[in-house]
This record gives C-alpha cells, structure tokens and sequence, in this order.
C-alpha cells in the first residue's frame, strides 16, 4: 500500500485499485467536484530537482498551493548534497523540515537512497528508470477521451525509455494493451518487460515490437517520446540515424482507428518524433495531457498526505 505516507517510486508501488482510486480522485478534482485543502498548518513540499523541468515543476507547485500547501525549491547546487554530503544525511535532515519530498534525478538508486533514509514520502519526479508521475497524467487522458481504459490499445513508437517502462507497468495494471515499438537496439529494459507481462494477469497484453505501422494499426491511442533524453545529447545525431522511420506523422497515424488520439509527453521535436501536422492536428491532446499533470499530480500528494 502507498496510502497514505508510503513512498512513489514508481508504478508498482500502488495496487491496481490504488491506481483506479487516484485517477478517480484526479478527474473529480479537475471537474471541480471535490476540493481539498490541508488542515492547520500549511504543507510542504520540497523539490530536489537535478535535472531541468517545466511540466513537472510548475504542476507540483501549482498542485500543492491548491491543496493549501507550498513548495520549497532544493536544487543540488544550493544545497550541501551539491558538495558531496551524503544522500541519506540529506534526506533525514530534510523530511525533519518538509512533508514530502519529489526527486528528479539520474539513477533510480539515488531515488531509493532518499526513500531509505526519509520519513516522509518520497516521489519520484523522473529518473533514468521510471516516470511514474508522467503516466498519470496520460491514463488519465485516455480515461477522459474514452471514458473507459479496459480494453483499449495504446501503441507506444520511438525510444525504450523511462516512459515507456512506466507505460509498460501502468498499462498492464490498468487493462490497456500496449504495443511498444523501437528499433532494434532502443528496446525497454526486458526485466521491465517481464514485470509488466506478469502485472496484466491476463488482462491484456504487453508486446515489444520493431515495426511502427504493426504497432499503430488499430490503435486507440498513439504515443512518442524524443529520441534522446536528458543526458544523451551526445549521441543526438547517431538517434537520428538510428530512428528515421519512427517518426510520427500522419501516413503512420493512418494506421490507427479512426478515432486515436495522439499523445507525447513534451518537449516535442517537431519533425523527429512527431511532425508538425499531427502534433497540431485534430487527433493531438498532447496539450491536455500536460495540463492533466496538475490534476495528476495534486491526486497523488493528497493521497500521500492523508487529505482525501
């Protein structure tokens, strides 16, 4: 169980009914039907953000003064972490000040490190593994578009990456086939690939495949990420190469069923992923997908910190 007080680390740390509790929770917040504030003395939520960010800063910030809270802003080179100070030493000294802590960082071990040592929830806000935060939001999109996740087919096209292992876990809890597809070399992490397959429990089905047009065709939902993440700029040109037939656009969207939507969790690259046309078109709720991460994200605090 995560709630409330527990750790998100991931996708895994909260059961099938927790998921569909915070998506339920996320929807009556942004349809304004439920409001939720903190009782007596305002929370605090600290971030200790290593790498840069515009959804997922403003939408903690943003979600948190809506609950009735505030943000403490904790980038690695203001603090002593910066210096070499040990994680844990950081991490105990922190949630003795602060109720909750989101982490975006490089190594899910660091992310771990902080939970260890923390005694109060930890979030991960992205490392090189997960983006469990990114996922809520998106579900949360499909539910809305479709009214419904069981049973539709979300195609995923381009780099094996943290969001594709946290689609891969969340789709198979929440009973929404998933076809992943990447070139050769860029698949997700196979042990990730396994973890999911045992999570659908038969629900539905998660492939990794190599053939973009095989993934779309009939999709529901149609789904791109950048080529190269954070921290791999060097090997930009090489991804490129590496990826021409991965783009998005509307010839590879005609594969999909008629009513798809397309979603990309942004920044976008327009003309390497995704073209301009179908990122602008009128399949695209790219732009509501991110406007679903303040919902998603402020769902998530309420139920770590014990207000819903």
């Amino acid at each position: 169980m995560t709630f409330p007080g527990g750790h998100f680390l991931g996708v895994e740390d909260c059961s099938r009914q927790e998921w569909r509790r915070l998506l339920q929770l996320a929807g009556a917040l942004k349809r304004g039907e439920t409001r939720l504030s903190t009782p007596g003395a305002p929370k605090v939520l600290g971030l200790l953000f290593s790498k840069p960010s515009t959804r997922t800063r403003v939408s903690f910030a943003v979600a948190m003064a809506r609950l009735g809270g505030q943000t403490l802003d904790l980038p690695p080179d203001s603090t002593q972490v910066g210096r070499g100070e040990p994680i844990a030493d950081t991490a105990r000294v922190l949630s003795g000040y602060v109720d909750a802590l989101a982490v975006r960082t490089f190594a899910q071990e660091d992310l771990e490190a902080y939970a260890q040592a923390s005694a109060v929830p930890v979030i991960n806000a992205l490392s090189d593994v997960e983006h469990p935060c990114q996922v809520i939001a998106d579900f949360l999109t499909l539910q809305e578009c479709f009214s419904h996740l069981d049973g539709l087919t979300m195609a995923y096209i381009g780099d094996g990456n943290n969001v594709a292992h946290s689609l891969l876990l969340a789709a198979a809890l929440l009973g929404v086939h998933l076809r992943v597809a990447t070139p050769r070399r860029y698949g997700p992490d196979p042990a990730v690939v396994q973890r999911a397959q045992r999570l659908s429990q038969g629900r539905c089905t998660v492939t990794v495949l190599h053939d973009p047009v095989e993934a779309c065709r009939g999709a529901q939902a149609v789904y791109t990420d950048v080529w190269s993440s954070m921290g791999q700029e060097a090997a930009a040109q090489q991804r490129r190469h590496d990826f021409a037939g991965y783009c998005l656009n509307g010839k590879l969207l005609a594969q999909a069923a008629r009513d798809a939507v397309v979603l990309h969790c942004l920044p976008a690259h327009r003309g390497e992923e995704i073209s301009s046309e179908v990122l602008e078109g009128p399949a695209s709720r790219v732009f509501l997908q991110a406007e679903n991460r303040l919902y998603g994200q402020q769902a998530l605090l309420a139920l770590l910190l014990d207000l819903a």
